[in-house]
């Protein structure tokens, strides 16, 4: 595919591609040599092989699952109220992960590796900050007022800075003469937590009597900030006429140049009042533009309407980056997020992320709120399936998480069925243990073909092995004729060598299984034979091994077997098998040794067993005789003595 004319052959596997050269070395004209030796495997989703994003998956799961079950009559507040909580559980499973990540990061001994912890954490990261934007404007929809509340929580879970920064400052001597000082404060402020800023606030009035004044004015006016707490009745408006009031009260101080002899109070003055500039000008205690939108609601729109905020997102992005950069991924989903484009979020996630864990798990319980009802693909499944559909199918390239797989699928109802069946059989069944769970799986859900196919290459595996027993019980399992006839075939073979019988409980207690195949059958019957014949039942012994022979159900290559078995039965003392069963006997033996192929030049062996057969032979046709006579004398002084 290069200019060397190089080719790439692949093959895709369950999670993973093989990709090799296919360009040949022509010049030795005898054998092709392969360019390059080479075979490399690309893998699908190398998340599952992370400990961390394992117990990401497993923590998950439950949550997946119990969200399925939610009573779908459950509806308004209470369902809501059940759907937040579902997607809280979900973010504090991604914050654990993070947290366990950012360890393994700092511990990290190898520089590059703690490089790689660190790229996951910020993934992490990013993944519960669109996850909670998500959750306060898709699943709290919440209303003006406590939007703005639910998006300062938001900024301050995720810009948390100010809070090692806090630490390093009230731990100096002199907190107030600490160079972080006013950058803490200024943060604070940034952040609407007023209460912590007028704290530090009444610690510079202390160390400085010079500013103590202005700072106890700027202090009262962080105070009379009016702010709608969850559980205050006033309305909108009135909220709105006191804002107007705070907020031109400020506006008036600075008019009056009240803080002009201190730089710091005047810029913290400019920032309540919503400043842009003054915003701008703390670009690098903002961070990021999201923080800088929420601060700017907060001073200037606070009782901003769900639907002006993509207006808001859009030119605060645009006036944190003032085109020096292009917006980041994250900027993008964040953006569409504000624009209420679910749609548009999902498929940037997609695109963005390493992994279909997140799309699959936010599109599912975005479809349990009734938001995706409009959105089937063109092929045939809609959003939430499809995404779920790749995840698990990733989870199957694992050898432990295929399990969690299993209960996505399930709750397919369009193709998740069809799935299943075609990644089940392809679970490589490397113990028995991981066999009985995968045929456990299939047995639950009626998958039929799968069970057979599972329980023949059990059966194959066993009897390449040698246990006889299993290969049976695992052919009659998977209720195959054939197979099972095979397995029995074995079992005969072994004994005509042994003398005895291996697996004697299966071959005691195989009740209806026997009847599955003729072979089978047979030797479930042999097997009784024995036991009666040790239970000295010589009569009923009698009765079904002359059964066996007559019937056709015993192989003709083991009707010697059968008659030599009748040997000690014809020498019994008491007279066993009647003449009617004595001449049935001299008929299948007569039937056997008529029937025996000619042999070509025979060889010192062949000529010894022909000697042993030769013998048998003529004892059974003595004993035979001998019993008939018996037989008939018995039989006529019966009917003599009736007579």
């Amino acid at each position: 595919m290069n200019s060397k004319k190089k080719q790439m052959c692949f093959d895709w596997g369950p999670g993973e591609m093989l990709v090799c050269e296919t360009s040949f070395n022509k010049k030795v004209k005898s054998e092709m040599v392969p360019g390059c030796p080479f075979i490399h495997i690309i893998r699908k989703d190398v998340d599952v092989y992370s400990q961390i994003f394992r117990k990401l998956f497993n923590e998950s799961h439950g949550i997946f699952v119990g969200l399925q079950r939610i009573e779908e009559e459950l509806t308004g507040k209470s369902r809501k109220a059940q759907l937040v909580r579902v997607s809280k559980n979900y973010r504090s499973v991604i914050r654990a992960c993070m947290e366990e990540m950012h360890q393994i990061a700092i511990a990290a001994k190898d520089p590059a590796s703690g490089r790689q912890f660190s790229i996951q954490v910020s993934i992490l990261s990013a993944m519960e900050l669109i996850w909670n934007l998500c959750e306060i404007l898709f699943i709290e929809v919440a209303p003006a007022g406590p939007l703005l509340l639910h998006l300062l929580d938001w900024v301050r879970l995720h810009v948390c800075e100010v809070d090692s920064l806090s630490a390093d400052v009230l731990g100096s001597e002199n907190p107030s003469k600490h160079e972080s000082f006013w950058n803490l404060v200024t943060v604070l402020v940034l952040q609407g937590r007023l209460d912590e800023a007028r704290q530090m606030l009444s610690k510079e009035a202390d160390a400085s009597p010079t500013s103590a004044g202005m700072c106890r004015i700027l202090g009262d006016l962080m105070r009379t900030m009016p702010v709608l707490s969850p559980g205050n009745t006033q309305t909108l408006t009135e909220l709105e006429l006191k804002w107007q009031h705070w907020h031109e009260e400020c506006e008036r101080h600075l008019q009056d140049s009240t803080f002009a002899s201190s730089p710091h109070l005047e810029s913290l003055c400019k920032i309540m009042v919503g400043d842009e500039a003054a915003l701008l000008e703390q670009k690098d205690l903002l961070s990021n533009w999201y923080h800088f939108l929420v601060t700017r609601l907060l001073y200037s729109h606070p009782t901003v309407k769900p639907i002006d905020l993509h207006f808001y997102a859009q030119s605060s992005l645009d006036l944190f980056l003032g085109g020096e950069s292009s917006p980041e991924p994250l900027d993008n989903i964040l953006m569409a997020a504000f624009e209420f484009d679910i749609h548009q979020v999902i498929k940037e996630c997609s695109i963005a992320l390493s992994n279909w864990w997140f799309v699959a798990h936010l599109t599912d319980l975005l479809d349990h709120c009734k938001l995706l009802q409009s959105h089937n693909l063109y092929f045939g499944s809609n959003m939430r399936e499809f995404l779920l559909l790749e995840y698990a199918s990733g989870l199957f390239a694992h050898h432990s998480l295929w399990q969690l797989g299993v209960d996505y699928f399930d709750y397919c109802p369009e193709l998740g069925r069809v799935s299943l069946e075609l990644h089940i059989e392809r679970i490589p069944l490397t113990t028995e243990q991981k066999a009985l769970k995968v045929l456990r799986i299939c047995e639950q859900r009626q998958m039929t073909e799968q069970v057979r196919s599972i329980c023949k290459i059990l059966a194959m595996k066993a009897i390449r092995n040698n246990r006889l027993g299993s290969a049976l019980s695992w052919s009659i399992r998977a209720k195959d004729a054939a197979f099972a006839t095979l397995v029995s075939d074995r079992f005969l073979r072994d004994y005509s060598e042994r003398g005895c019988f291996s697996d004697l409980d299966l071959i005691d207690n195989l009740g209806p299984a026997m009847m599955l195949s003729d072979r089978l059958t047979f030797l479930g019957k042999y097997r009784e034979f024995h036991r009666l014949y040790g239970e000295k039942r010589f009569v009923d012994g009698a009765s079904l091994l002359l059964s066996l022979m007559t019937s056709q159900i015993a192989p003709r290559s083991f009707w010697m077997t059968l008659l030599t078995d009748a040997l000690p039965l014809l020498e019994q003392k008491q007279v066993i098998f009647s003449a009617e069963q004595t001449y049935e006997l001299m008929r299948c033996l007569e039937d056997l040794t008529s029937g025996r192929p000619v042999h070509g030049e025979p060889d010192a062996q062949q000529l010894q067993d022909d000697d042993i057969e030769t013998t048998k032979v003529e004892m059974l046709r003595l004993a035979l005789a001998r019993n008939l006579a018996r037989a008939i004398i018995k039989e006529g002084s019966l009917k003599g003595s009736r007579g």
